[in-house]
């Protein structure tokens, strides 16, 4: 499953950056994934909450947008949206459609920082559940709602 190794590296990603700027937590964050990059977006999800256990963004909103695959055919000039499993040939001049314009994208696109009482909040709530046992082993949720 490459998905974890995409969520550990989106983790890292976005980790440094939260630090380099001073940030504290993470409350969201939004990635733009390409329909003919072949991730999962439910393996992603999943992965995305086993890497960011302990890290500034553990309990962050993940989101995910689709983007569409589109060519362009080289002998007319017209595009296409490819779909999945992508179909590679221009309907009007019958060729090949040799430009891929999009739908290999994996970009972290937003990143949403909480601000400071928020992070007070959310770490006074971990600690109360973390006391009570209520927190033990258990993995959190990552929503895309």
């Amino acid at each position: 499953m490459h998905e974890l190794s995409i969520a550990t590296a989106v983790v890292a990603q976005v980790e440094e950056a939260v630090r380099t700027n001073g940030g504290a937590r993470v409350a969201s964050l939004r990635l733009r994934i390409g329909e003919l990059a072949g991730v999962v977006p439910e393996a992603l999800r999943f992965s995305f909450g086993l890497a960011s256990e302990g890290t500034v963004l553990a309990g962050a909103r993940l989101e995910l947008d689709t983007v569409p695959g589109r060519a362009r055919c080289d002998g007319c000039g017209r595009e296409y949206a490819v779909g999945m499993p992508p179909l590679l040939w221009c309907d009007g001049c019958a060729r090949p459609l040799a430009e891929l314009l999009s739908g290999r994208e994996l970009e972290i696109a937003e990143v949403a920082l909480m601000d400071a009482s928020e992070v007070a909040r959310v770490d006074s709530s971990d600690a109360r559940r973390r006391d009570s046992g209520e927190d033990r082993g258990t993995p959190r949720a990552v929503s895309d709602t």
